[in-house]
């Protein structure tokens, strides 16, 4: 699914494709916020983002796409 990260004084979202559940995302954003602390993601390649909970603007969780399978028609 993919995660769409606002970080204040940056122009451009943090956005990244993660396996985690929407719940586990929920629970992570809102324990750095509440706590103060570093929210730590890691995406579908393995690779880890760190945010400090205190920069968040917002969070936006998609929905789990479904697997996508062959080439746009353009008819």
């Amino acid at each position: 699914m993919e995660i769409r990260i606002g970080v204040q004084q940056s122009p451009r979202e943090v956005v990244l494709e993660s396996t985690e559940t929407a719940a586990a995302i929920n629970k992570a954003v809102a324990d750095a916020i509440a706590n103060d602390s570093l929210l730590t993601l890691t995406d579908d390649k393995g690779r880890t983002i760190v945010v400090p909970g205190n920069k968040i603007v917002f969070v936006e969780i998609g929905v789990q796409a479904a697997g996508r399978v062959g080439f746009a028609n353009g008819n």
